[in-house]
């Protein structure tokens, strides 16, 4: 399977992931919860330190305390260390993870 219909796949399933918190993001409006900016600024800060993290292209958002990851990492372990990492950060209520692991046969 190609990496460029792996990354296509992975914005799929990002997407609708990001629909779910929607119906969230109506409490806080445009410019989000307080306190979201900093917890994704923590999420990623925490993420771009761990070396076994450090050549994967992941990202994180926020919306209403609720850490939504995206990406693709080598293995699952480097997938359950990211969601790991993000439920460890203060503020964080919940961690919806679309990270997928490379070389996966789907």
């Amino acid at each position: 399977m190609s990496t460029r219909y792996l990354k296509v796949l992975v914005l799929a399933v990002a997407s609708l992931g990001a629909l779910n918190g929607c119906t969230t993001f109506k409490k806080c409006g445009f410019s989000g919860c307080p306190g979201d900016a900093q917890i994704t600024a923590e999420v990623q800060a925490r993420i771009d330190k761990r070396p076994a993290l450090s050549g994967d292209d992941i990202s994180v958002q926020t919306l209403d305390h609720v850490v939504y990851l995206h990406g693709l990492v080598d293995t699952g372990l480097e997938q359950s260390i990211a969601e790991e990492i993000a439920q460890g950060v203060s503020g964080v209520v919940r961690v919806v993870s679309s990270i997928a692991v490379r070389g996966n046969a789907w």
